[in-house]
Parts: C-alpha cells; structure tokens; sequence
C-alpha cells in the first residue's frame, strides 16, 4: 500500500506540476490578450483621428478646387474678353488709318485744287 501511495502522491504532485503550467500558460496568454486588446484600442483610436482628419482634408479639398475652378473659369473670360478687346483695337487702328488716309487724300485734293486756283488767278 505504501507503493500504491507513493505512486498516488507521485501522481498527484504531477497533476499539481501540470496544473501550475496550464494557468502558467494561462496568465501569459491572459496577459498576450490584454496586450493586443490595449493596442487594438490605440489603434481604432488613431483611425478615428485620422477619419476625422482626413474628412477635415477632403472638405478644405474640395473647397480650394472649388476655388481653383472660379479662378480658372475667371482667368479664361478675362482672356477671351481681352483677345477681342485687342482685335477691336487692331480693327478700330485699322480704320482709323484708312479714314486718316482718306481725309490726307481730301485734304491734298483740295490742297491742289486751291495752289491750281491760286495759280491761275496769278495768271
């Protein structure tokens, strides 16, 4: 019987022995778990500060192409406008050349007319 008990006692020290390891095992698994939970934590926060940083981003984006857009959309009419502001011009220089050169023409016609006059009355 002795055998028998120090066999059971042989035994029952390795169940204990095996029972030590297992919650062992455990609180370093426990301990893994709450390692990964914090940092699970951390992380979702740091999605929802990104989120809203960029949500803040894609408004000032959007605005600024907004902006973009009416200048763009400005600098072209203002273009346009000053494309025919200058072919006005060259159109308006154009007869105002062609009138002065008809008045030039009026005037020396009636320049000659008044030296034929004149030299005929000294005559």
């Amino acid at each position: 019987m002795t055998q028998q008990a120090a066999a059971l006692q042989t035994y029952n020290n390795e169940l204990v022995k095996c029972i030590e390891e297992l919650c062992s095992k455990r609180d370093e698994l426990n301990r893994q778990i709450k390692q990964e939970e914090e940092e699970k934590e951390r992380l979702q926060h740091d999605i929802r500060v990104l989120s809203e940083k960029l949500s803040r981003v894609n408004e000032s984006l959007t605005q600024r192409l907004a902006a973009r857009a009416t200048f763009d959309r400005t600098i072209a009419e203002t273009e346009a406008a000053y494309t025919k502001i200058l072919e006005s011009s060259q159109s308006l220089l154009s007869v105002l050349k062609q009138e002065a050169g008809n008045l030039s023409k009026a005037t020396d016609a009636k320049t000659s007319i008044n030296q034929d006059s004149r030299t005929k009355h000294k005559l």
